[in-house]
């Protein structure tokens, strides 16, 4: 398959794509919350102290914590990321495996995360930050050629 078919068989614009791409990867950081909340619940959640309560957490409540704050630090590098490509009018099928590789990715890291699998975990955020990577790379290169 030629790579430059993916944006023209995509179901919405490449524009779109990157878009909707942000609210997804804003959604996925509060996907490990939910276990977060679980294991709070598990161990008597304390309103008055909530901060306090981590190291009372099940481990997979930990790890599920960490995957949550994880998850904001790499939304801070994709969505600038998204936005260059977005306004820098890329249209380019690799921007499109990059935006849709980068959610796959930070939907496999928190399960790798809290399942305690390191490789899987490592291996998701190698996928998203190439991801983060390439929409910089494609968002300069265009850039230069305005």
């Amino acid at each position: 398959m030629n790579p430059d078919a993916v944006v023209h068989n995509l179901p919405i614009p490449l524009p779109a794509l990157l878009l909707y791409s942000i609210v997804g990867a804003v959604l996925l950081v509060y996907l490990p919350y939910g276990l977060v909340a679980f294991g709070r619940f598990q161990v008597g959640y304390d309103a008055r102290a909530p901060r306090t309560m981590f190291d009372k957490l099940p481990a997979y409540a930990q790890r599920a914590t960490w995957a949550h704050q994880n998850g904001f630090e790499s939304l801070t590098i994709y969505v600038p990321a998204a936005l260059m490509a977005y306004v820098t009018h890329v249209d380019s099928s690799l921007a499109a495996i990059a935006a849709i590789g980068y959610l796959g990715a930070r939907l496999l890291y928190p399960l790798g995360y809290v399942a305690n699998l390191p490789i899987l975990r490592s291996l998701a955020y190698a996928i998203g930050v190439t991801g983060i990577v390439v929409l910089f790379a494609l968002s300069l290169q265009r850039a230069a050629a305005i």
